[in-house]
């Protein structure tokens, strides 16, 4: 258990924009910073950060919340998880009890998972630096490549040595369950009758170096090895099976390391394999990734997308690596990204070019012989035309092809006129072509979207009728004056119901100075009104009793001791006002009040209008109620008229006039 003590330190200490910048590309936006969801495929920027309130608000998901509910929503850790990881960021020494057998037994299995890759990961490092055969073999062999110590300290580089079940018996030597073990891949079992056990166990990585493979927070997910023999059975680069926590198509090499030069740099080199990436690294070129071997993918495209537009790719002059590659700008340009190429000379691949130059020499290179995808993609398939007409009309079908796919028409645009001075075409002809695409792709979309009517099915076209739950927004309003303005001293306009001489119900007012949430609370308890939405309920019980007995009341503070499914809904609350948008609320019977109104009004004609709701809810079910008896009605028929009165006095003040 981690102690308090730690916890409200962590809290205190940890900055939203931050931490919330190692994972996603924010820009400032007014007092706040804005970017693309990190939970969601978008193009238009809808996830807000509040330095000022730290908290978040992604709206293209309707996730939000503190430092901590990023984590746990992002990297899907535990709340101690996402504890310590801000503790480690921050240098904060983490206090905590030790964990009973119990306790650790009840650890999730992801989790399990995690210490297993983590723990692997430090052995095969271990066996590395420290074992005869490993340092003969494994270390040797990362020496020539040219990687320092530090370097393959850094990206935890490592061996397993080349023995059946080596790592396994140390694994579940040090208490790790074979059942985690073989979920990670990091072990085989096979059933074997003639053993006592009734199974054998096998390392899958025997006699390779590793590769620990980290998410965008650092944690090992899973490892890729490399065998060191020429055994032509063998593949060459083996990779750890998909698992809970390991997802190839999902995953990055590199991007944790790379993650923060990527954003700074505002653009990103996608190379092919593990030591393209610790390479140049090495060099001093930080802003690299890999997709580890596999065809490139939208979500790894996401994942680069979230920290900047820009991505040059890199590969060798290798022809067949060359066609690949197209096929990968093409899902580039689909996610709205910028895309450049640079092909290495013959011979050369990002490996052995950033090993045997200068930083200052690399540079120079990537600058000079980064083209833009059109005039790349236009010169490598010309050549391979050459004279052929029908050859040359396919590569320019082509290329109109990779254009369709930009969804900014002004940059597609601008590649069509490329493409024509390039091939020889002129624009029309481009443009016609261009047309056909997008007509052909969006009646295919709209065939995949409807469902295949029969014959003589009848068509109705359905009229979408917003409904708004007023009870709902008013008790949301409430919880947003009590966590922005709660400890607010201000002066109100009580009102108080009396009878003149001739027995009208009249609203007398009475200057009261409170403090807003005593004002709310009073208000509510008078005309004992309990708000109907669970969650709201509980939150205002919490927020009450923390603005009652917390001089240095804090909103960071007060969430931190919520549920992360509070902490959601109330970011949600506070950060409403970046996306406000009047939804027609008077003809609903909502009359919001703009931030900038003075609060003790906002306080009072938020109450008031409540109280309008619910007289015209109760006057609505003593109708329904009279209506359907038989009975002498005489004195619902006074209640309703006493209602009516009061409603008319309440929405006098709030300057309404009722039809």
């Amino acid at each position: 258990m981690i102690s308090k003590s730690t916890i409200d330190q962590v809290y205190e200490t940890a900055r939203l924009e931050e931490v919330i910048g190692d994972f996603v590309q924010l820009k400032k936006s007014g007092s706040n910073f804005k970017g693309l969801s990190p939970f969601s495929d978008e193009r238009t920027p809808s996830f807000m950060v509040s330095p000022v309130k730290q908290i978040w608000k992604d709206f293209s998901s309707g996730k939000g919340g503190n430092v901590v509910a990023f984590l746990m929503e992002h990297e899907h850790f535990t709340y101690p998880e996402a504890i310590k990881y801000l503790a480690k960021k921050y240098n904060i020494e983490v206090e905590e009890t030790e964990r009973t057998d119990e306790q650790k037994k009840e650890a999730n299995e992801r989790e399990s998972m995690y210490l297993v890759s983590e723990y692997a990961q430090d052995y095969f490092a271990k066996m590395l630096w420290e074992s005869e055969l490993g340092k003969a073999i494994g270390l040797t062999y990362f020496k020539e490549r040219g990687f320092t110590d530090e370097t393959i300290t850094k990206f935890g580089l490592g061996y397993c040595l080349d023995q059946w079940d080596g790592f396994t018996k140390a694994a579940l030597e040090s208490g790790y369950q074979l059942t985690y073990l073989e979920k990670t891949g990091l072990t085989i079992v096979k059933e074997d009758a003639s053993n006592a056990e009734g199974s054998k166990k096998f390392d899958r990585f025997k006699g390779r170096v590793m590769f620990p493979i980290h998410s965008m927070s650092g944690r090992v997910l899973g490892f890729g090895g490399r065998i060191l023999t020429n055994n032509k059975k063998a593949a060459k680069y083996l990779n750890s099976p998909e698992s809970d926590i390991y997802h190839k198509s999902k995953v990055l090499y590199g991007i944790y390391f790379a993650k923060q030069a990527i954003a700074k740099e505002d653009t990103c080199y996608l190379v092919e394999g593990y030591t393209d990436v610790i390479q140049f690294y090495q060099r001093g070129i930080h802003n690299v990734v890999s997709s580890s071997g596999t065809a490139l993918t939208p979500e790894q495209i996401r994942l680069i997308n979230r920290l900047t537009k820009n991505i040059t790719v890199l590969f060798d002059g290798d022809a067949a690596g060359l066609r690949a590659s197209l096929r990968g700008i093409d899902l580039i340009l689909e996610q709205g990204m910028n895309v450049k190429v640079c092909a290495f000379p013959e011979g050369e691949d990002p490996d052995s070019f950033s090993k045997n130059n200068e930083l200052e020499e690399v540079l120079n290179y990537l600058r000079s012989n980064s083209k833009d995808f059109i005039q790349f993609k236009a010169g490598l398939l010309a050549e391979e035309a050459a004279d052929d007409p029908i050859k040359r009309a396919d590569t320019v079908r082509d290329i109109v092809n990779s254009i369709a796919k930009i969804p900014d028409a002004i940059k597609r645009e601008i590649y069509v006129q490329e493409c024509a001075q390039i091939m020889n075409v002129s624009e029309g002809v481009l443009f016609s072509t261009l047309a056909q695409i997008g007509k052909k792709n969006q009646t295919d979309a709209n065939k995949r979207a409807q469902p295949e009517q029969k014959a003589f099915d009848v068509v109705k076209n359905e009229v979408k009728v917003e409904k708004v739950d007023v009870q709902y927004e008013l008790e949301r309003k409430i919880i947003e004056m009590l966590l922005l303005y709660g400890k607010e001293q201000q002066e109100f306009e009580d009102l108080v119901l009396k009878e003149n001489e001739e027995g009208e119900l009249i609203l007398e007012p009475e200057s009261l100075h409170i403090k807003v949430y005593e004002k709310i609370y009073l208000d509510l308890q008078e005309d004992e009104i309990e708000l109907t939405n669970a969650q709201f309920k509980a939150v205002y019980l919490k927020l009450i009793e923390a603005l009652n007995e917390k001089e240095d009341f804090s909103v960071s503070t007060f969430l931190s001791d919520l549920n992360q499914d509070m902490v959601s809904e109330i970011s949600g609350i506070l950060m409403e006002e970046e996306k406000y948008v009047l939804h027609n609320w008077e003809r609903k019977d909502i009359y919001p009040k703009e931030k900038k109104t003075v609060i003790a009004q906002l306080v009072s004609e938020t109450i008031l209008t409540l109280r309008c709701f619910l007289i015209k809810k109760r006057m609505l079910a003593l109708q329904k109620h009279t209506e359907n008896s038989h009975e002498d009605n005489k004195e619902t028929l006074e209640e309703i008229m006493n209602y009516l009165q009061l409603n008319n006095l309440l929405n006098k003040k709030l300057n309404r006039v009722l039809s």
